[in-house]
């Protein structure tokens, strides 16, 4: 619990966390493929924001996950700031509601992830259709949905097994020794 606990290692996992973001960019900008895919792949990023807000919340603080979503809304060349937003918002009401998620299974934590990013999902394109923006077909919106729901246990897993992001207990405190 001491070593979870200490402030170097929670700025330690914060810069992983922007390092592995950065890096989930960089992939994406890759032309790795000069035919358009024909499929929606998964949004890993926002994922990742997920999985991370509800196993350890200090980790991933709102302005990192304003920030990192705002870059990537500018680098994917997305509405600036609307994506980030709708995830900023997301990923706090998650923490928010973590405390008695502690307890609960990873079947309710992944249909509650389900439903959130169901939710901004319907928010980004109601948005768009408001402010009259092109968006892609709502075929490729609900494949993007539904591989991001697919992938999250695997994001969940890699997390764990390599970054050491596991839930906290009902008795850990953060840096400054406040409950969680």
């Amino acid at each position: 619990m001491a070593e979870s606990s200490r402030p170097t290692k929670v700025w330690l996992m914060r810069a992983t966390f922007v390092a592995l973001t950065f890096g989930l960019i960089f992939y994406h900008l890759l032309p790795l493929d000069l035919v358009p895919a024909a499929y929606a792949g998964p949004d890993v990023l926002t994922a990742m924001c997920f999985a991370w807000a509800l196993r350890r919340p200090d980790y991933v603080p709102a302005l990192l996950v304003a920030g990192v979503m705002l870059l990537a809304d500018l680098l994917f060349q997305r509405p600036p700031g609307l994506w980030a937003v709708l995830v900023l918002m997301a990923t706090e009401s998650l923490k928010n509601r973590d405390r008695p998620r502690r307890e609960s299974t990873f079947l309710m934590e992944w249909i509650t992830i389900a439903v959130v990013l169901a939710v901004i999902t319907i928010l980004y394109r109601l948005v768009l259709g408001l402010l009259i923006v092109p968006e892609g077909t709502s075929f490729l919106a609900l494949m993007r949905y539904a591989t991001t729901v697919i992938c999250y246990p695997l994001v969940v897993i890699l997390s764990q097994g390599l970054f050491g992001v596991r839930r906290m207990a009902p008795g850990d405190f953060d840096h400054a020794g406040r409950p969680m």
